[in-house]
Order: structure tokens, then C-alpha cells, then sequence
């Protein structure tokens, strides 16, 4: 599970990088999402990413089927509850809640597939033409999905469940392929808490940014 998990952190750095290109628009008032949808039309066409999508799917599926697992082998040491809760003073509330936060991003990552990879991939997207090239005009797309108020709350919602589960998930990633050294660790936690913060952070600034009118 850590394998897989650090597999989607990288996936994440390229994710934000690649989405975070919606805000050339605030540089450049010429742009219109162009630079956006050159990146996303890169992504789309070029067989490396593609070939690594199908890999994105294994690793989100291997993730969360052994989420699952764990979670169930968690609930079934013990048949008797402890009689005295530690609550924060033993864990995390986040890290006891692994499995609500995991679920909740699922039901996002439906919603999210359904909003955008599909249509790009399957049902299609109204086209663009940006230096000579027919491309799918994905920027345009963002804009019409985060107009509706209820879409900007859920993936706001979403960012913030993503923002506690990193903040466990990164640090108990590396822990499990053996990085325990007291060094490397408060390294590793560091980059832990910026990572959940920083990622979630420009991920929720998107839609919200489309929906204000920050982005156009």
C-alpha cells in the first residue's frame, strides 16, 4: 500500500502541475486557457502519458482495494472494543479515519472521471484550434462544470479530505518501505504537512477560481 500510495504522490506533482496552467490566464489576459489546453492536448496525444494512465488506474484501484483490507483487518483484531478511548492523545483523528476519507475521495474520483475523463476520452469535447492543431477545448469545459455552485463545494470538500489524507499518508508511506531513521523522518514529515497543504490547497483554488471569475 505505501508503494501504491507514493506512486499516486507522483502522480499528484504532475496532476497539480499540469491543472495549475488555468492560471496563465491571470499573467497573460491574451492566453484563454490556451496554455492549459496545449498541456492537457500534450498529455492526451503523446503514448508515454497514456501508457502511464493505464498504470494511474491499476495503482488507484490496488489502492484502494487494499485500503479496504486493511481496514477490515483493523476492525477484526479486536472483537472488544478498549474500554478507555485515547482519542488524539493515541493517533490522529485522520489517521483513525483513513478509510471515511479514502471513500470520500472515491466518490470523488467518480464524479470527477464522469465531469472529464470520459468525455475526453470517450463521449467527446467541443474542439479549439491553437497553433494550427485541433485540440479539445478542456479549459472551456472547466469553466461550464464549476459555474454550478454544488460541484465547486464537493471538490472543495474533496481537496480537504485529500489534505488529511495525505497529511497520514505521506509519512506512513515511506515508514513502510523503511525510511524510520529519526533524520530522514522529521525530513520526510516536513515535506509531508507542505505536500498536504500546498497540493490540496491549488487543487481547491481551481474550481473556485472559474466559479469567481478569477480564471477566464
Amino acid at each position: 500500500m505505501g508503494l501504491t500510495g507514493i506512486f499516486l504522490i507522483l502522480f499528484l506533482v504532475v496532476h497539480v502541475g499540469l491543472n495549475a496552467c488555468i492560471f496563465a490566464t491571470i499573467f497573460n489576459e491574451d492566453d484563454h486557457g490556451q496554455m492549459f489546453n496545449k498541456a492537457a492536448h500534450f498529455m492526451g496525444s503523446n503514448w508515454v502519458p497514456r501508457l502511464l494512465e493505464i498504470g494511474l488506474f491499476v495503482g488507484i484501484f490496488l489502492h484502494i482495494i487494499q485500503g479496504l483490507m486493511l481496514e477490515f483487518q483493523n476492525r477484526g483484531k479486536r472483537s472488544v472494543k478498549y474500554e478507555v478511548s485515547f482519542g488524539n492523545r493515541g493517533s490522529k483523528w485522520y489517521s483513525r479515519s483513513m478509510g471515511l476519507l479514502g471513500t470520500i475521495l472515491l466518490i470523488f474520483f467518480i464524479i470527477h472521471w464522469k465531469q472529464f475523463w470520459i468525455p475526453s476520452r470517450f463521449t467527446g469535447v467541443e474542439e479549439t484550434t491553437i497553433d494550427g492543431k485541433q485540440m479539445h477545448d478542456l479549459f472551456s469545459l472547466m469553466k461550464e462544470t464549476f459555474a454550478e455552485p454544488w460541484v465547486v463545494i464537493v471538490y472543495v470538500l474533496a481537496c480537504i479530505s485529500l489534505a488529511y489524507h495525505l497529511l497520514h499518508g505521506f509519512q506512513s508511506a515511506f515508514r513502510t518501505i523503511g525510511v524510520r531513521n529519526n533524520r530522514y523522518l522529521k525530513l520526510v514529515n516536513g515535506l509531508g504537512v507542505g505536500f498536504s497543504i500546498i497540493v490540496p490547497l491549488l487543487f481547491a483554488l481551481m474550481p473556485v477560481s472559474m466559479y469567481f471569475g478569477w480564471v477566464n
